[in-house]
């Protein structure tokens, strides 16, 4: 139970952050796509490089095993960066918008679980590419 309070900490304390620096507005979204605000961009580009530090650290000590490379990586990033383009959102940001009542983001969450079933379904059929979850071995 006190890892739910835990995560649930982490992911509210989340939520406010990308909430109060704009991440759930499409009107910034569509600014940082275009180059014409670069600021959440570089908010965008200093947590990435802030979690590339981060999993260094944590990693130094450790022996990590190689990921072998899946066929399914390009098409599912391409399809994600599509749908974060068109929606302005990605699934985290959807659930902070649905927070901040945003209509919209019910038909975003929507499409998000519509679109892995669909991949999952067709993937694992004639495109005979990964289904897998992250972690699935």
């Amino acid at each position: 139970m006190k890892d739910h309070f835990l995560y649930g900490g982490f992911g509210l304390a989340m939520g406010l952050i990308l909430s109060f620096i704009g991440f759930t507005s499409y009107e910034e979204i569509h600014k940082m796509f275009t180059f014409s605000d670069l600021r959440l961009l570089l908010a965008f580009m200093g947590a990435v490089g802030l979690l590339v530090l981060g999993f260094a650290v944590l990693t130094r000590s450790r022996n990590m095993p190689k990921k072998k490379f899946n066929k399914g990586t390009i098409p599912g990033s391409v399809l994600f960066g599509a749908g974060w383009a068109i929606t302005g959102s990605c699934p985290s940001i959807a659930l902070v918008q649905l927070g901040e009542g945003q209509l919209a983001a019910v038909f975003v969450v929507f499409g998000i679980f519509l679109g892995v079933w669909m991949y999952r379904n067709i993937a694992s059929g004639s495109l005979k590419l990964d289904t897998g979850v992250c972690g699935e071995e």
